[in-house]
């Protein structure tokens, strides 16, 4: 069975890298990976590479970034000529970037077997443009592999003939749980001078928190006043650097001492960096899972999540963009008044075992 693997963006790199590794298990399968190259920081993207064992891409479709409409077309120019050479019996899709999708209808067209890792998620705003991504390439997909049961839930619930859908764990948990003891040897908190549980991580990426600047400058009110009690330490996003420089917010973090802005990390070094937190900010689908393995107090600067799990066993909390609700709920973490949460079902570190053996099963 030859299977072509998308990775498009960074978080594909944590999904893919636990499947690529469990292909190597069987000698029924030849597996070859396509990097659309949607995100493309050379340092970054090998630097992932190597830090999570992925192999080098054998296609690199390095189309860059665009609009989403061009991006996506672009993706499907770039991509069907390599389906149409290589003739793959299934093209496997991971989250929900725009190589998601764009790979995806291509497949299909082609008569291509589709499978949809980490399907069914959905935070049911179709303003987010991964939300549009998740929706039709789960409607196209002829395997579904979800995280979490709400995403079993979904799927049935649009109609998905329950024989396509299988609740396998998290391939992204799997990633941190291999890589969790070589992160400890991570010398991040003394490159930056900082005190394990005393700081804080922000991140933040969304266009509708980094585009807009009311949205920015009432999360920066919130930033202004916890940074007077820890550092907040924050990876700009490339996005985020450019609008603040073109802001006058820009200006106002200058005199903030103790928000941080670095240069964005490899992913040993965040994992650390997030291991060794207070609490973490963030607008990430991804960090909200990460943070509850960690089990680290995770603030969504998010009116919604497409992870609910993740708020039912108490690690997360959605508290939008509201000066006000950020800092109360700040308050309740620094106060103590945090449980420790539950670790989801089949986050066990065994997801991407799963998914190789229904694959093998079933295509």
């Amino acid at each position: 069975m030859k299977i072509i693997n998308i990775v498009g963006a960074r978080p594909n790199f944590m999904k893919i890298a636990p499947i690529m590794a469990e292909y190597k298990k069987s000698n029924r399968i030849e597996a070859l990976l396509v990097h659309t190259g949607q995100h493309y920081d050379e340092k970054m993207s090998d630097l992932f590479f190597h830090q999570l064992g992925i192999p080098k891409p054998d296609v690199n479709l390095e189309v860059g970034s665009n609009s989403h409409a061009c991006q996506t077309a672009e993706i499907m120019k770039a991509f069907e000529p390599v389906a149409l050479e290589h003739k793959p019996d299934v093209v496997l899709v991971v989250g929900d970037v725009n190589s998601t999708i764009a790979c995806g209808l291509v497949a299909v067209k082609l008569g291509v077997k589709l499978v949809h890792v980490e399907a069914g998620l959905r935070s049911f705003d179709r303003s987010m443009p991964e939300e549009i991504n998740r929706v039709l390439t789960d409607a196209i997909s002829d395997l579904l592999f979800c995280t979490e049961q709400s995403g079993v839930d979904n799927l049935r619930r649009e109609g998905i003939p329950g024989e396509k859908i299988f609740l396998v764990g998290n391939v992204m948990i799997d990633t941190l749980l291999k890589n969790r003891a070589k992160a400890a040897t991570s010398n991040v908190l003394s490159q930056f001078n900082l005190d394990s549980n005393g700081f804080a991580v922000l991140t933040l990426h969304r266009p509708a928190n980094v585009d807009d600047p009311v949205t920015f400058s009432r999360i920066l009110d919130a930033l202004e006043i916890i940074q007077n009690d820890m550092p907040v330490i924050f990876p700009i996003h490339p996005r985020a650097r450019k609008n603040l420089s073109s802001w006058s917010l820009g200006e106002r973090i200058k005199k903030l001492p103790n928000l941080r802005l670095i240069e964005p990390l490899g992913y040993l070094d965040f994992l650390k960096l997030m291991s060794s937190a207070k609490l973490v900010l963030t607008d990430s689908g991804g960090i909200q899972e990460e943070t509850t393995i960690l089990k680290i107090p995770c603030l969504t600067l998010r009116e919604n999540t497409e992870r609910p799990i993740t708020t039912q066993v108490g690690s997360n909390r959605v508290v939008g963009t509201d000066t006000d609700k950020i800092i109360e709920t700040y308050r309740q973490v620094v106060d103590g008044g945090w449980c420790e949460p539950q670790i989801p079902s089949l986050w066990d570190g065994h997801a991407a075992e799963r998914i190789v053996k229904i694959l093998l099963d079933k295509l």
